[in-house]
């Protein structure tokens, strides 16, 4: 079998992608999920609070909130509707670090649930600590 003749075999047997459709409700979901943020951070920053305060509680309020939906297992349904919709930062990551956790329980604290919730989100976390220490050593000596 020759590589255009595998190619065409490839194209015929996969399915056809929605693409468009599976855009559009990304970018629903995910710009829901942006203007509750906004209209969180506009509701509690009405009460007095200082800009930073009221971003700190809109983050915690999305991390909760993305945590408990993980559990319940809601945040899937969302996600398996929405895709890449549901990966708004904060939101897609408290789940990456939840669902792992949830889903181990079984295996114990430590093995279970401490091992598995940073198999996803480690290397991530990792990346963001080791270049935040390169940034703040390159600010420290230009400055």
């Amino acid at each position: 079998m020759t590589a255009k003749n595998y190619e065409k075999l490839v194209k015929e047997a996969s399915p056809k992608s929605a693409v468009v459709l599976n855009s559009a409700k990304a970018f629903l979901v995910g710009g829901a999920i942006c203007a509750v943020a906004q209209v969180l951070y506009s509701r509690i920053e009405a009460m007095g609070f200082s800009r930073e305060d009221t971003g700190i509680m809109v983050a915690g309020i999305l991390i909760v909130t993305a945590i408990l939906l993980t559990a319940l297992r809601i945040y899937d349904k969302i996600a398996k509707f929405a895709g890449a919709g549901t990966i708004v930062p904060i939101t897609g990551f408290a789940n990456s670090i939840a669902a792992p956790a949830i889903e181990h329980k079984n295996e114990g604290l430590v093995l279970g649930v401490g091992a598995k919730m940073f198999a996803i989100a480690g290397p991530v976390i990792v990346y963001g600590t080791v270049t935040s220490v390169i940034v703040g050593l390159i600010y420290y000596f230009v400055r």
